[in-house]
């Protein structure tokens, strides 16, 4: 931290410059631009294939249209991953040998975002944006992008995502017609996890010579996610932030009804995680469904590859499960951009960029490559994105249109949460993605190879499933929780 404290100073003389300019500058239509005189600007991304395509294209329209109206060039280049972003970011605020200066534009999840606005190093947009602009934008977006102690806006909400299930339709069937398991099963993740223990048993049944060869039904991508949001469902906020403060609320029985719906499932192979993904876990056959992001749709495979071979599958996108009796909420996730902070003229032009990427026919073109869900209230509709499809003459992929019109569908009754920036946050939520996850995955190998050996799965499981085994748990997340938070 004293690196930042020592960037905050530094920026002070610049911050004061952008402050004067800014009271200053002209109040014309083009602000402080000037068409003869254009702001050169550069944006940091993440974006990689068709995304990168998709964005590359849409700033070479900018630039031949309102940028030479306005007097804005933007030039864009891929970071490579979102680690390597956050690391040339890091590496520029900090002045490292050889880093690039800091851009004018940058994808940024919150937590690092937060960790830049607390050096100093990030643009007040709200400066630059009037009431009725912010008034155009979901509301939850923009609440997500107020990290300011102030509470004025530092990230700008360009492409969101949430959660939804992918099933396996072709090799669901026989099971389902065998068994009477119904797709309805799969709303709430109580019946997710009954629907995985027969589809295990129904499975192990299959081959009645090779006994305990069941096989996993359903995975999850983003453990943080099933634990903020799950304990959001059931109508806890595990990290309450106030002021910049984090308080952490961990009550035994709710994160009970979490480990017994993943842990216990997980432990005994109803449910599984073995690739990178889950969709990884789907091509190999691994697994049946699983919840992730929207925009991992084009990812869920054509064909299962077996070792005996292979066979085309079908598709169904349904609602990401909840928890019975739960509050209907679902995750707000996905990077904004943000603004550096430097003088007016760039700010200005940034925050402009930014607005005309924003807009429906340019947000839903990006968004329709990866199953990015729009920014602007008038937007998120699947009228909309049919209109937008047929007067641009679109080309979207049918796993990602279900994807976003699924979403879209059940938009009235939802809640999106995401819960604010906190100092540590990344620590804490590291702690959400692996504690669980790390344990599960290691107890299910000993318990695997219990039942190998002629153990009875509920013998070899017994221990684990215990309630002795849930309280050791509890105790060390909980632990880790505090010292991720605190360190």
């Amino acid at each position: 931290m004293k690196i930042m404290d020592g960037l905050a100073k530094s920026l002070a003389p610049a911050c004061l410059a952008a402050a004067m300019a800014f009271s200053l500058a002209g109040c014309g239509s083009k602000g402080p631009l000037d068409p003869k005189d254009p702001v050169s600007l550069t944006v940091w991304h993440y974006y990689n294939g068709s995304q990168q395509a998709a964005f590359d294209t849409l700033v070479e329209e900018f630039n031949d249209t309102v940028g030479r109206e306005l007097g804005i060039y933007v030039q864009g280049y891929s970071q490579g991953s979102v680690s390597d972003l956050e690391t040339a970011v890091r590496d520029a605020i900090n002045g490292k040998v050889g880093a690039d200066h800091m851009p004018d534009i940058f994808s940024s999840y919150a937590d690092t975002a937060y960790e830049v606005e607390q050096a100093g190093a990030l643009a007040n947009l709200s400066d630059y944006l009037s009431q009725e602009d912010l008034e155009r934008y979901v509301d939850s977006y923009i609440e997500e992008g107020r990290i300011a102690a102030d509470g004025s806006l530092r990230i700008f909400p360009t492409a969101k995502s949430t959660e939804i299930m992918m099933l396996n339709k072709t090799d669901w069937e026989p099971f389902a017609q065998a068994t009477g398991a119904a797709l309805d099963d799969l709303a709430t993740i109580e019946g997710v996890a009954a629907t995985a223990k027969a589809y295990y048993e129904w499975t192990d049944g299959l081959t009645p010579d090779i006994p305990g060869d069941g096989r996993a039904f359903y995975g999850r991508d983003a453990m943080a996610n099933y634990f903020i949001i799950g304990m959001q469902q059931l109508g806890v906020e595990i990290f309450q932030v106030e002021n910049g403060a984090v308080t952490l609320n961990t009550p035994k029985e709710e994160l009970r009804r979490l480990w017994e719906n993943y842990y216990i499932p997980m432990v005994k192979g109803y449910f599984g995680a073995y690739g990178s993904f889950r969709s990884d876990d789907v091509k190999t056959g691994d697994i049946l469904a699983y919840t992730g992001s929207t925009t991992s749709a084009m990812y869920f495979p054509d064909q299962v590859e077996l070792e005996e071979g292979s066979h085309p599958i079908d598709y169904l996108v349904l609602p990401a499960p909840e928890f019975e009796g739960g509050r209907h909420c679902a995750v707000q996730q996905g990077a904004g951009m943000v603004v550096s902070k430097s003088d007016q003229r760039h700010e200005y032009a940034s925050v402009e960029f930014l607005k005309w990427f924003t807009q429906p026919e340019n947000n839903l073109r990006f968004g329709c490559v990866a199953g990015y869900l729009p920014v602007m209230k008038e937007a998120a509709s699947a009228q909309r994105l049919d209109s937008a499809i047929a007067d641009q003459g679109l080309s979207v992929a049918p796993k990602t249109y279900d994807c976003l019109t699924t979403v879209f569908s059940g938009a009235e009754d939802m809640t999106l949460y995401t819960n604010k920036s906190f100092q540590n946050g990344s620590a804490a939520r590291k702690v959400l993605e692996y504690n669980l996850a790390d344990q599960a995955a290691a107890d299910r190998t000993a318990v695997a190879a219990s039942v190998a050996q002629g153990m009875s799965l509920e013998e070899a499981s017994a221990d684990y499933v215990s309630e002795a085994a849930f309280e050791q748990w509890y105790d060390g997340f909980c632990g880790a929780l505090d010292a991720a938070v605190n360190k």
